[in-house]
């Protein structure tokens, strides 16, 4: 025989399935709010929260989405908003700068060579023209 479940004195041994937070389309937040609206009679708002199963400061905050005319339309996007994707023409632009740069300090370098180059012929030069030994 199986004992009944409020006078079996051992506790369940199944884990209870995880809660699930409720949600709402906004028709039916748009209903909930319309229904609240035509409520005259002292209680009437209480009894509607109590028969949907639903609390005060969710009918508060639906109120103030439909003030700022987010329940006009349909569900909105959650989440970080979406990066556009980038232009091909900006990641080309990014791509010759960076070469540009690099040619520009690999010119920078040939020039101080040539001049390194200039002074160093200019100095064998004169260290040509003080060799004793030599006529000149």
């Amino acid at each position: 025989m199986m004992p009944h479940p409020t006078t079996d004195p051992t506790p369940p041994t199944e884990v209870p399935e995880k809660a699930h937070r409720r949600t709402f389309t906004a028709e039916y937040k748009r209903r909930i709010l319309r229904e609240a609206d035509r409520c005259r009679e002292p209680g009437a708002i209480s009894a509607l929260l109590r028969r949907e199963g639903l609390y005060s400061s969710s009918l508060t905050e639906w109120r103030k989405a439909r003030e700022r005319g987010d329940l006009a339309g349909g569900a909105k996007a959650r989440g970080p908003v979406p990066k556009p994707a980038p232009d091909t023409r900006d990641r080309r632009i990014v791509d010759l700068e960076r070469e540009n740069a690099k040619l520009e300090k690999r010119a920078r370098r040939a020039e101080a060579m040539v001049a390194l180059q200039k002074k160093l012929a200019l100095f064998m030069e004169t260290l040509a023209d003080d060799a004793p030994g030599e006529k000149g």
